[in-house]
């Protein structure tokens, strides 16, 4: 990530200025970038080819250009944080003991009569020049006085005549960081100027550049934001053909991931063949390539993410895993819901929204379920007890008896086995969960109702809505960037005698 960041910052230096009217000609500028990219489509197949090393680093890079340029355009609170090693770990440990022994040896330097400077020196050359890079083109004025005063060869011959202000180029450096920081460092800047020891200032000036570093690349990050979203499909669809042209395999998962989901549908229509007496088995099936492509796109719904995803999707990997858990979680309440009304629904058929305080119940102690150490068994066990007390508080409120023992163990014992596999309550809810999703894809792209709620479903409405717009519209975008590619592979799977072409730029919405 930072490599590429420094690319994007060598071509174009961003960063907020709190320099007084008279600087204010190095403030940064917003980000511009060549706009000239150019809708792509994949080549035709092309022979295995043996892969160099450079052509496989080259891939690596636009993969890594590419997920890095669709998190920021996708994600809105996407930004670098400032993170470290745990303090007791072993990197965090190594780090600090080499730390220390590199500022203890510069200040046994210092110390020395006469003192020595050279490591001093490369210090204040190594700050030089992350100063410079803050500076954007044409900021001349600051970028030769930076270069006059932090002059190594100067500070060298100082040295040697014992004749370093030290201090006074500390001041400087401090001084011009004020100059190019962002409003919330300040605070920092102002401490580096109550600090008296310089090996230790020289360590938080440091640390402070390491800080602004990084409020400049997300400063950079904020700028492009918009640019990406106006161009991201052309952008995506042009690195992947990159990735395409350097890996030939690159897209050998996808091709496996759309052949699984043929195989289903040929399966499919093989029994509804096979439950219908009076239809021609001789005939060949008819596939719709959109109702395959959707298909594929429900698998992920249910994907087991221990193993690699399709190669089209590694850009929204973790979101589709969190939708999936996030699925999981509705299903679960969802089942709990029907299962506690089927069994006790008549004497709690008059508690208004009785089916949200069900909710409120699960929630929390579902909380997390995705995670290995979960116990999802224990929780059914907590899930049920918690609903039996809650029927027998509201029944003894309004006067009326109490679940019996047998009743309550029957209530409880149904939410346990949730988790039991082909259990029919949590089948059933998971074919309208996944009936809900397939008619959200069948929608025509412009069209922004959603479709009809199944049966059981209308406790979970909010949030299933919510999670099948995010579904959707990573979905729709996928298809917009990598159905030319998707388009050859099914001509390939569907249509071997046709031959493949490049295929269309423009991709229909379904």
């Amino acid at each position: 990530l930072s490599e590429d960041q420094n690319s994007d910052s060598d071509s174009s230096r961003l960063s907020e200025s709190t320099a007084s009217s008279s600087d204010t000609e190095y403030s940064r500028q917003s980000f511009n970038s060549d706009s000239s990219s150019k809708p792509s489509s994949p080549a035709s197949a092309s022979p295995p080819k043996i892969i160099t090393f450079d052509e496989l680093m080259a891939a690596a890079r636009n993969l890594t250009d590419l997920t890095l340029a669709h998190e920021i355009a996708v994600n809105a609170n996407f930004c670098i944080k400032d993170e470290d090693f745990p303090r007791n770990s072993f990197a965090g440990t190594v780090k600090q003991i080499v730390h220390k022994a590199f500022w203890d040896h510069l200040e046994s330097e210092l110390n020395e009569d006469p003192p020595e400077y050279e490591h001093a020196i490369k210090l204040f050359e190594e700050i030089k020049e992350i100063l410079l890079s803050f500076l954007t083109p044409g900021a001349n004025r600051i970028q030769n006085q930076i270069c006059e005063v932090l002059d190594t060869d100067l500070i060298r011959q100082q040295a040697e005549h014992n004749a370093v202000d030290i201090h006074g180029l500390a001041n400087y450096i401090i001084n011009t960081m004020g100059k190019l920081c962002a409003p919330i460092r300040d605070n920092d800047i102002k401490q580096l100027k109550a600090t008296d020891n310089i090996v230790e200032l020289l360590r938080q000036i440091f640390r402070v550049l390491d800080l602004m570093k990084m409020d400049m690349a997300n400063y950079t990050i904020q700028n492009l934001r918009p640019y990406l979203q106006r161009h991201l499909v052309d952008y995506e669809r042009t690195k992947f053909q990159e990735i395409l042209e350097e890996t030939p395999s690159a897209l050998d998962l996808t091709t496996e991931w759309i052949k699984e989901s043929i195989e289903d549908e040929l399966s499919s229509i093989s029994d509804e063949s096979l439950s219908s007496p009076g239809a021609d088995s001789s005939s060949k099936p008819i596939i719709s390539p959109t109702l395959v492509l959707n298909n594929g796109y429900l698998k992920l719904l249910q994907w087991d993410y221990c193993k690699t995803i399709p190669e089209t999707l590694i850009t929204d990997e973790v979101r589709l895993q969190e939708l999936r858990e996030k699925l999981n979680q509705l299903k679960i309440i969802a089942c709990v819901c029907l299962i506690t009304n089927n069994t006790v629904g008549a004497a709690i058929v008059d508690v208004p929204d009785f089916a949200d305080q069900l909710k409120r119940i699960s929630v929390p102690l579902l909380e997390g379920m995705n995670k290995k150490t979960f116990d999802l068994k224990e929780a059914l066990n907590a899930i049920g007890v918690q609903i039996c007390s809650k029927v027998n508080r509201s029944l003894t409120e309004r006067g009326l008896p109490a679940l019996n023992e047998e009743m309550q163990s029957n209530l409880m014992g149904q939410v346990a086995h949730i988790v039991e596999e082909n259990n029919p309550v949590s089948s059933l809810i998971d074919k309208r969960i996944q009936f809900f999703m397939r008619s959200l894809l069948a929608l025509p792209g412009f069209q922004k109702c959603m479709p009809t709620m199944p049966g059981g479903l209308s406790v979970i409405q909010t949030e299933m809505e919510f999670i099948g717009s995010q579904y959707a519209s990573i979905v729709n975008f996928n298809k917009q960037v990598y159905g030319p590619f998707y388009a050859n592979i099914l001509r390939k799977l569907l249509f071997p005698e046709t031959p493949v072409g490049k295929a269309e730029t423009e991709t229909p919405t379904n």
